[in-house]
């Protein structure tokens, strides 16, 4: 028998059994109008239950971290009983969900705040690419208020918060949202992060509330149950940093010490080397880090079974090809033809473009 590993190959995540090595990436859709997860989304997440691992569309832990229309929370009973909806389907139809702990920080915008203040960030720095996704459409970036020291344990407890809410929602983990220029990746980098306080200055520093973060996290829940998602070369949303190599490597062997379930590492952004700081290879902290790690950007089937086998990734996320291919385990399996997704259908809307594409044992051949 050939010990290569491959997409379908099991894998023993924390106390969960996982029949492939596919996982669901997590993606925004915009289909909470009222921040409560629903039915229609309830149906989207069973549908592709047949991944070895969904993680959910980024879920606010406050208030506070909003920062688009129509995206679910997990800060109130209201939607930890929308979520259960999510969970009960997912489960029911064999799959396995975490849900992702999301706070945007500055990409926000006073519309969409509590009473209309300003979005937060670790300094007075304007996001300068883009526009902020506001209910009234889109608006310039404003300059968020820096978030004051004493406010820092709030932001804390509003994550470990979000991890007890996913529990009682019935979720099988978490993943926090460390990520694509999001408050949590605006303390880490220092294009973001200019405060000259114990969370500002020196990496070791910048690191903190992340690090403060995933304590609070796994204090909450236990640590196989909770990963952490980074984005080292991603210049979305306006991010960089002068030496992300030294950054990310710091981050990622102080994250060792809390045995998570896994770690995730989207590649983005290494197609545009230079753009959010000087490149570096990201198989550097593949071999730091000590468990199970995720990789995403990009993948068909081919790359990620070489990855595997390489033992450059234990997990391969998708993201694009899980919207328009609900049964993509299935289509991998048979090396069947793949739906092609609509990107006017992915952010808004109903049901086109969302729970409608169809599945394998769906199409009638003559």
């Amino acid at each position: 028998m050939s010990d290569t590993v491959d997409l379908f190959t099991p894998l023993e995540l924390g106390p969960l059994h996982l029949p492939n090595r596919l996982v669901m990436a997590p993606m925004t859709r915009n289909r909470a109008p009222d921040c409560v997860a629903n039915p229609l989304m309830a149906e989207y997440y069973a549908q592709r239950a047949g991944a070895g691992l969904i993680i959910s569309e980024g879920s606010q832990v406050s208030p506070q971290g909003v920062g688009y229309p129509a995206t679910p929370g997990i800060h109130s009973d209201e939607q930890v009983a929308g979520w259960r909806q999510v969970t009960d389907a997912v489960h029911g139809a064999g799959g396995r969900i975490f849900l992702q702990l999301w706070h945007v920080g500055r990409v926000s915008h006073s519309s969409m705040q509590p009473d209309g203040a300003l979005p937060v960030a670790p300094s007075a720095i304007a996001c300068g690419v883009g526009e902020a996704v506001t209910y009234e459409g889109m608006k310039p970036f404003e300059t968020p208020r820096a978030l004051a020291l004493e406010e820092l344990p709030g932001i804390v407890a509003d994550f470990a918060r979000g991890a007890r809410n996913a529990r009682a929602a019935g979720f099988d983990g978490v993943e926090i949202h460390g990520a694509n220029g999001y408050l949590l990746d605006q303390f880490l980098r220092d294009g973001s992060n200019q405060r000259d306080d114990a969370y500002g200055g020196p990496v070791e520093n910048r690191a903190r509330l992340m690090l403060e973060v995933t304590e609070a996290v796994c204090d909450a829940w236990s640590p196989d149950r909770v990963g952490i998602r980074l984005s080292p070369l991603q210049p979305f949303n306006d991010m960089r940093d002068s030496d992300p190599e030294a950054t990310f490597s710091y981050v990622v062997g102080q994250l060792n010490r809390f045995d998570l379930g896994y770690l995730h590492v989207t590649e983005m952004g290494s197609e545009q080397p230079g753009v959010a700081g000087p490149p570096f290879d990201l198989h550097l902290l593949r071999r730091l880090w000590h468990g199970i790690y995720i990789t995403n950007s990009g993948y068909d089937k081919a790359r990620a079974n070489a990855a595997l086998a390489a033992g450059d990734a234990d997990l391969i996320a998708f993201g694009v090809p899980y919207i328009a291919n609900p049964d993509l385990d299935v289509r991998f399996a048979r090396d069947a033809p793949l739906n092609v997704a609509n990107p006017d259908a992915f952010y808004g809307g109903g049901a086109e473009g969302y729970t409608d594409y169809p599945r394998l044992d769906d199409t009638t051949t003559d």
